[in-house]
């Protein structure tokens, strides 16, 4: 072993100095920095292969981020993301110098007595990123270092990797380890949820596609024959032409609050957007004044949670259903659950798997970050009570409509991470069943109006946070500031939180109306001006010219509202503003903007 891996390992040296950690979404940075990483993640995936005796994934993609970076990401046997200790067994790894890495490889095979006899099993899997096949194959060197056995699925998206590993390791239960078997068994579930629609026309069968010029795109093509013309998708950002992620997909219709490029949205018409390796999906569509309407991962979660709901009182099913929620959900989304749908609310830490344990906890817990990224988990005892109802002759007609439409939801879902087509797909379906429009679902309720910024700071660990990240402890003075701002309008809400992969803060405000949230914005230049909470921050009229900047941009969104009309007439808006020391910056800002 320690000659092989020496020699391979000199193919893919380290880079001296550099240091990556393993995060949620694994590592992810520029892909000429990732192939040792490649390499060393190929080593570590063969250990955690042998020591769990199952097969392990790792997929090759940076998701939503450009084109020129790229990243992985190691997929635990049931379709899970990796554990936390084994995420700290992949910084260790990443970051050991070229001639340590044997060193820390056995600190790793000692710490969990991995028997080295053991056989491995890794699939491989990457998106469509110029880079991927090259460090595919660094992955691929370091599993054969260790005597490991691959399949490479090639292109294939994250959430298609994440089904293969689990369909191995239930020995066939959750379905066929292919891509067909992925397309088969979710294609048949949405024709059997689609039998319960009645009489769709084309004009609401057609939906209106983004692929984001990623792995997605090339994969709904391939799908579409099976769906046997249920669902009419209109393609844009294929691939064919256009970068990776650049002025499209989920999360920059997300983050602009705006149609991606390319896309020719008429009034009305529903629309979607994947990101790059197609595990994120937001909804939206422009009304016939021209405005955007977005509906995000809270508004999916919503329609979700509400058809589950209906289907188990109808069935007569008694099982806990629980929305996971994090700080970042929309107020509205919050209290339209816990006070109109009855449907309990857990609100949890950012991060996927944070929402995916939490939501493990319940018989049907539903999951979506504000980013579109989530799915829904059925605990195994929820699954035997629906299945024992479908074959019980006693039960009747109301009941079995009911459970049967429960069991191809089941089906349907891709219960082992957030998938974009099979939540399009689930979408679809309800939106159908329920015979509902876009609109329809828009309407269930308002989003408060919120904005979330970025602020660069020297070292974000020392601001710290407590309550699922809703308050923070450090330092010193920065919540009861934050308190104080809150209590003085209705329905708002706000918070402050370190990053976890990088040295910025992210700032979160919400209130009943435009006007207040921008209010709030302007007085967090204030709070950051207090000597003992302003210490953390880099640069004083960066962060000033970065926050005036944003809050600016949202008066200007204003403009065409009749809102804007009593923004500058508003007396605490030109009184934070008059508060603020750096009104020469503002005034800088608006010239810039305009």
């Amino acid at each position: 072993m320690n000659q092989e891996v020496s020699q391979k390992s000199k193919l893919h040296p380290k880079p001296e100095g550099l240091a990556l950690q393993y995060g949620t979404a694994g590592f992810r940075t520029h892909a000429k920095h990732l192939d040792h990483i490649m390499f060393r993640m190929g080593l570590l995936a063969t250990l955690r292969s042998k020591k769990t005796k199952s097969t392990i994934g790792v997929m090759v993609t940076a998701s939503h981020n450009p084109e020129e970076d790229n990243g992985v990401k190691l997929i635990d046997p049931m379709g899970e993301m990796v554990t936390a200790v084994w995420e700290g067994y992949a910084t260790q790894l990443a970051n050991a110098e070229q001639d340590s890495l044997l060193k820390e490889l056995k600190d790793v095979i000692e710490k969990e007595d991995i028997d080295m006899s053991e056989p491995a099993s890794i699939y491989i899997g990457k998106d469509t990123r110029p880079s991927g096949a090259s460090l595919s194959r660094a992955v691929l060197d370091g599993v054969s270092s260790l005597g490991g056995k691959t399949h490479d699925y090639g292109l294939v998206t994250t959430p298609q990797l994440h089904y293969m590993v689990c369909c191995c390791n239930t020995h066939g239960c959750y379905g066929s380890p292919t891509v067909e078997g992925y397309y088969q068994k979710l294609s048949q579930a949405f024709l059997q949820l689609s039998q319960n629609a009645s009489n769709c026309t084309d004009d609401q069968k057609r939906l209106l596609v983004d692929g984001a010029n990623g792995i997605g795109a090339l994969k709904m093509t391939e799908m579409e024959p099976f769906l046997c013309s249920k669902l009419h998708m209109v393609l844009s950002n294929d691939s064919s032409s256009g970068k990776l992620n650049h002025m499209c997909g989920a999360d920059y219709v997300k983050v602009q609050q705006n149609a991606p490029q390319g896309m020719n949205m008429g009034v009305g018409e529903r629309c979607c957007s994947f990101d790059g390796d197609a595990d994120r999906i937001v909804y939206y569509y422009t009304d016939s004044k021209g405005c955007f309407h977005l509906l995000d991962g809270d508004k999916i979660a919503t329609l979700i949670s509400t058809y589950l709901k209906e289907l188990l009182t109808q069935a007569g099913l008694n099982l806990q259903i629980a929305v996971v929620q994090t700080a970042y959900a929309n107020g509205s989304s919050t209290r339209y659950l816990e006070d109109v749908m009855k449907v309990a609310v857990c609100c949890t830490k950012t991060g996927v798997k944070h929402l995916h344990h939490a939501a493990q906890e319940y018989d049907i817990g539903v999951y979506f970050e504000a980013n579109g990224h989530g799915t829904v988990l059925f605990s195994k005892a929820a699954q035997k009570q629906i299945q024992e109802l479908v074959k019980d002759p006693k039960t009747n007609d109301e009941r079995k409509r009911a459970v049967r439409l429960l069991e191809s939801t089941i089906n349907l879902i891709n219960q082992t991470v957030g998938d974009a087509i099979s939540d399009m797909l689930v979408i679809e379906a309800v939106l159908a069943i329920r015979g509902m429009s876009v609109q329809d679902w828009d309407a269930i309720y308002t989003d408060l109006p919120n904005r979330q910024l970025k602020v660069t700071v020297s070292d974000r660990r020392v601001i710290d946070t407590t309550d699922a990240e809703r308050r923070a402890v450090t330092p010193e003075g920065l919540q009861d500031a934050i308190d104080s701002l809150v209590k003085k309008y209705k329905t708002a809400r706000s918070f402050v939180r370190p990053s976890g992969t990088e040295d910025v803060v992210r700032v979160y405000a919400e209130a009943d109306t435009q006007v207040h949230m921008i209010i709030m914005l302007i007085i967090y230049l204030n709070i950051f001006n207090c000597k003992c909470i302003f210490s953390v921050f880099m640069c004083r009229k960066t962060l000033i010219v970065w926050l005036m900047r944003s809050v600016w941009l949202c008066i200007v969104s204003l403009e065409e509202s009749e809102m804007s009309q009593n923004l500058y007439t508003n007396q605490e808006f030109m009184q934070a503003v008059s508060l603020n020391p750096s009104s020469e910056i503002y005034e800088y800002c608006k010239c810039t903007v305009d």
